[in-house]
């Protein structure tokens, strides 16, 4: 990165404060003159994490000093006498015919004896204050605060970055800052934020659309075969046998929707699933009535009995699955008006933006089980649309607590959701999706993931293992400022790469109390004192738990729910037997009478259905 000033700023500092004695590749070795304030009160005073300047008679190198100590006394200088400085060299302010301006790197190194200053204020604005339409402006510098933290946007986002850092010491309000300028500076760049514990719907004004279970609608047939494996064997690994089954009546399954006729469907079912012109994972609807009619009828044509317990399990997975009120985002009414991808599409990654370039997907809220798959699906669908449309419509992809995701385990985690944040990572810029990685543990994050990220503003971390994957990432000769990381103070940040014009020590700029993030389960839900910790709370809060297992339909309209399903109406309700030769009394799926025919019901004290009940159509 290269940097204009009009003024001579190549000459020295005001005062020296030692001399060159030694140099090798990345570093000189500098006497220090006084080593105390009281040996020399009035003497400029150099510490470590100052940036020294060393004149050569080319340019000005830059460097930050990273360690001094006093001569061992078989030196035979006296205690205090001076000091010996280490300096990080880092770049050269050089005086062109027209112009003084700042590049990484040195072209030519100090000589032995060569003076050794302190930046001056306008010899770091030079370097620093690289403001402009294309950068953002997250704070100050820790060295002069009245510089401030400018971020070259298009090299942050467009190469990828990282933020690292620790419980509590101000990483999610500096997120929040990075995004909320991010969006101002590029009113063309589309966000999409993973947001695992509810904190950041409050944090971006009315310029997000914020998603969770309650409002989102993402339809089962979007997820690929390795994902909705997943979710039928609620993250556990799949049986072989169903899995191969689940293989074989899938592609069918998209085929029988995609038939023009009832006759279709029936010549595409006896087909072969090679034959039926989608792959598994085809992103195409299609019907789980008719998935389970498929299971159904191969059920049904096998002559030995035996063999009907893994199909009959399989049929109980899917309808389980289909029943349970948690996955209503997947299943209801998934294939109302056919295909939908377009619209959740446009939903999901805001085209058009409508005043609203940001999503938020709110993971808190969605089964556990199940949360990897969702992720998957919405990294694997952004890569994806860039892909197809060439990058037509650059999209930053943040993910919060990335380690979760992308586990540097490879035994751990969802191999898929993995995959996909990786395949951003290596070649989402080509099609313009851009990779926010987060989190707090960056050992446990897959290193091949974090070596794609150009950018990195690493806070506060006492872990040695999080300081060595970060020390490995970090390729500016400035690494030795690593070594204060575990002393940073809230809210500041050292931030390495082609983002800023030199690694440095910044502090994020103060956010507003109203954006600051915080889970939405603290705050207004907290009592005051012991006297309300009674009965009346305890039941409301146990009514907002069961609601959160209800079905949509049910917590909107708000029934009254019987336990007991025989008291119910006759004329409301069909009981259906759900398979062949089973009695209605051993069990059954409640249908609701209506214009439509008759539509499934979910009541929390239901149990499952057993293993040989599927649902009809009345």
């Amino acid at each position: 990165m290269e940097r204009v000033w009009h003024d001579n700023l190549t000459g020295p500092s005001e005062e020296s404060i030692g001399l060159v004695v030694s140099v090798n590749g990345t570093q000189a070795t500098v006497r220090l003159n006084a080593v105390s304030r009281a040996l020399a009160p009035d003497s400029v005073q150099a510490t470590v994490g100052k940036f020294a300047a060393i004149r050569t008679r080319a340019s000005l190198l830059v460097g930050v000093i990273t360690k001094i100590s006093t001569p061992a006394p078989q030196s035979g200088a006296g205690p205090g006498d001076h000091a010996i400085g280490q300096v990080d060299l880092l770049g050269e302010i050089k005086q062109g015919e027209r112009r003084t301006y700042f590049q990484r790197g040195v072209t030519e190194y100090p000589l032995i004896g060569d003076s050794v200053g302190l930046l001056t204020h306008d010899q770091l604005r030079l370097i620093y204050d690289i403001s402009g339409p294309r950068t953002i402006n997250i704070g100050s510098l820790q060295q002069d605060t009245s510089i401030g933290g400018y971020i070259s946007v298009d090299d942050m986002v467009n190469k990828h970055f990282a933020v690292f850092g620790t419980t509590g010491v101000g990483k999610s309000s500096g997120i929040a800052i990075i995004l909320r300028e991010i969006l101002d500076a590029r009113p063309d760049l589309r966000m999409f934020l993973i947001d695992p514990h509810n904190e950041y719907g409050r944090s971006f004004d009315d310029r997000a659309l914020v998603c969770n279970p309650r409002n989102l609608k993402l339809p089962f047939w979007l997820f690929n075969f390795e994902e909705i494996v997943d979710v039928f064997f609620r993250g556990r690994p799949g049986l072989e046998e169903e899995v191969a089954i689940l293989s074989e009546v899938i592609p069918l399954a998209k085929a029988n929707f995609a038939g023009a006729s009832a006759a279709d469907r029936l010549v595409l079912r006896k087909s072969d699933p090679k034959s039926a012109g989608f792959t598994v994972d085809t992103p195409v609807p299609y019907r789980l009535s008719d998935l389970v009619a498929l299971v159904d009828e191969r059920m049904g044509k096998l002559e030995n009995r035996a063999s009907w317990t893994r199909y009959n399990r399989l049929i109980a997975r899917i309808e389980t699955i289909r029943n349970d009120p948690r996955y209503a985002f997947m299943f209801d009414n998934a294939n109302v008006g056919g295909d939908t991808m377009v619209e959740v599409v446009s939903q999901l990654f805001r085209l058009p933006a409508n005043g609203k370039p940001m999503t938020i997907m709110q993971l808190a809220g969605f089964p556990a089980e199940v949360v990897d798959s969702v992720v998957s699906v919405l990294c694997r669908t952004a890569f994806e649309f860039g892909l197809w449309s060439d990058g037509a419509a650059p999209l930053l992809f943040v993910c919060e607590e990335a380690h979760r995701y992308a586990p540097a385990d490879r035994a751990i985690g969802f191999g898929p959701t993995r995959k996909a944040v990786s395949r951003i990572a290596k070649e989402g810029r080509k099609y313009g999706v851009f990779l926010g990685l987060v989190t707090q543990r960056p050992a446990e994050l897959d290193p091949t993931i974090i070596s794609q990220c150009s950018t990195l503003f690493t806070m506060r971390m006492a872990n040695d293992r999080d300081q060595a994957i970060v020390r490995a990432a970090v390729s500016d000769a400035a690494g030795g400022l690593l070594n204060f990381v575990s002393s940073l103070g809230t809210r500041e940040v050292f931030a390495f790469g082609e983002g800023v014009a030199l690694p440095t020590r910044l502090r994020f700029k103060e956010l507003e109390a109203e954006f600051i993030p915080r889970g939405e389960s603290l705050g207004s839900a907290r009592v005051d004192g012991e006297q309300a910790l009674n009965t009346d709370f305890i039941a409301s809060v146990v009514q907002r738990w069961r609601g959160a297992m209800m079905s949509q339909r049910l917590t909107a309209d708000a029934p009254p729910v019987e336990d007991d399903l025989d008291a119910l109406a006759a004329d409301e309700f069909v009981r259906v037997p759900l398979t062949r030769g089973i009695a209605p009394e051993q069990g059954a799926t409640l249908l609701k009478k209506g214009a439509a025919g008759p539509q499934p019901v979910a009541f929390p004290s239901q149990p499952a259905p057993g293993p040989t009940f599927r649902g009809l159509r009345k």
